[in-house]
């Protein structure tokens, strides 16, 4: 039993992106470039209109530029793509993002297919996607490439490990596969993916030596699912009631069962959420100086 996990925190670490990040954009700033996203939001969705408003609001603490487009719930993908290739023509725009999910009658393959890839901040269009899977990444989904960071930082080695991924999504879990996987460091871990096909999850997480959660099922992983000593990377945010009628914040994680027999593991929330704000950022930076050198 380990009776001092390290609490991996992406409000720490997402302070160090910030600030050396500083200077870029400073050197953008000197050019009368200010580095500049577009986020398009449809609908009332509450979870997507918080996760917004924690996007504009780092923007702005970092006197960067974020405007987000509102539509109603009944948009078309027309209007939607309309609005698109008027933002992918617009100079002072650099990163367009289209938050998901959007509405059932709205393709979103579609929609992520009309953003210029060099403006595709999230990462989620198939060119980038493609690079990804190839090895040489351009543009990398933001969560993913938030979690490779924290390898980085507190030097977690991957190559030799047993890497397991729950879940498989665009998002988050094809691409952290991919990741992990490829031969670099702290990288070329052997990694598994499973998902909502696979039979009996634990008997994967029971084994490995990095767990990372992405599937959205409160308190999934507990002491029993794990050995002594891995490292969990908690993507869930899930809200539920506690048991004084209160709503809170959890993941994927247990992590009160966790906290003792892990190596290190990310809190909910404060873990891999600043990361994923702290890398649409750094995307969106790197962006602007692409556009930049070939404007």
């Amino acid at each position: 039993m380990n009776q001092n996990p390290k609490i991996l925190s992406g409000t720490e670490l997402s302070s160090a992106v910030f600030s050396k990040l500083s200077n870029r954009i400073v050197n953008l700033k000197n050019k009368s470039i200010t580095p500049t996203l577009a986020v398009i939001l449809v609908g009332e969705n509450p979870a997507s209109k918080v996760y917004v408003r924690n996007k504009t609001k780092r923007f702005e603490d970092l006197s960067l530029e974020s405007k987000t487009i509102l539509f109603d719930q009944d948009v078309s993908e027309a209007e939607l793509i309309n609005k698109i290739s008027e933002l992918n023509s617009d100079v002072n725009i650099h990163g367009i993002l289209v938050q998901l999910p959007l509405p059932g009658h709205i393709d979103s393959e579609k929609i992520l297919l009309s953003i210029n890839p060099i403006k595709d901040v999230d990462g989620f269009h198939p060119y980038n996607l493609g690079h990804l899977a190839a090895g040489v990444p351009t543009f990398i989904p933001c969560t993913p490439k938030g979690i490779m960071r924290f390898f980085e930082h507190y030097d977690y080695e991957l190559k030799g490990k047993h890497v397991v991924v729950v879940g498989r999504s665009n998002i988050v879990g094809r691409p952290i596969s991919i990741l992990t996987s490829l031969k670099k460091k702290y990288s070329d871990a052997t990694t598994t993916i499973c998902h909502s096909g696979s039979k009996n999850i634990y008997n994967y997480t029971k084994v490995a030596d990095i767990i990372i959660l992405a599937i959205g099922s409160p308190n999934f992983l507990k002491a029993e699912h794990i050995k002594n000593g891995a490292i969990v990377i908690d993507v869930g945010i899930n809200r539920i009631i506690d048991s004084n009628g209160k709503p809170i914040l959890v993941g994927d994680a247990d992590f009160t069962s966790l906290k003792n027999k892990v190596e290190a593991i990310t809190p909910v929330p404060g873990g891999v959420g600043p990361m994923t704000i702290a890398m649409l950022v750094e995307n969106t930076v790197e962006a602007a100086e692409k556009l930049t050198k070939h404007s």
